[in-house]
């Protein structure tokens, strides 16, 4: 199945400033999340992201919040939302299974941190909830490569999609010689 931006949102789970220098590969997990923020941006995809535990692990990387929320301004649809969470799992949360809902769209392409608890245990939570998932695997990392691999097993195992952050890109644009293609080019390059 491909993802299709008309009936996708992006899930970015936990990027946080006390957790993210322990992360593996944390600078290209970082860079691919901000990658699909703006391609979420520019597609009209809403995007969610989730902060566990703030008070312990700090707010969300400045950037990721600076990719998330590019207007203060601008109509709420044009920037990601922010929630905070103290499960592990995001479809544990109270209401956070509610909001997405209310997106109106039946594919989650989930990123973040750590891929072994908060994403493995948001992804197995949401595709309880009925949402077909697509963990963004260059996108979602964990303290060690063991750790993250095992997750990527586990998760491909009980029926999540594993793509890459360009799989995510191009299938959102569907088609190359248009305007917003020419405008993605920039993230994919």
């Amino acid at each position: 199945m491909l993802i299709s931006r008309q009936n996708s949102l992006l899930l970015i789970v936990d990027i946080q400033a006390k957790l993210a220098p322990a992360i593996f590969d944390a600078d290209e997990v970082v860079r691919n999340n901000v990658r699909l923020l703006e391609g979420a941006r520019q597609m009209g995809v809403p995007a969610f992201v989730s902060e566990q535990y703030v008070q312990g692990l700090g707010h969300s990387l400045a950037a990721i919040r600076n990719a998330a929320i590019t207007d203060v301004m601008a109509d709420p649809a044009v920037n990601a939302r922010f929630f905070e969470k103290t499960h592990f799992s995001c479809a544990a949360e109270p209401g956070v299974v509610d909001m997405l809902r209310l997106a109106g769209r039946q594919q989650i392409i989930l990123t973040g941190t750590e891929t072994h608890v908060c994403v493995l245990q948001s992804a197995l939570g949401l595709l309880a909830a009925g949402f077909s998932v697509f963990l963004v695997a260059d996108a979602a990392s964990s303290r060690t490569p063991f750790s993250r691999q095992a997750a990527i097993d586990r998760m491909r195992s009980a029926g999540v999609n594993i793509v890459t952050t360009e799989m995510v890109l191009f299938e959102w644009l569907h088609r190359a010689a248009t305007d917003e293609f020419r405008a993605m080019l920039p993230l994919i390059k």
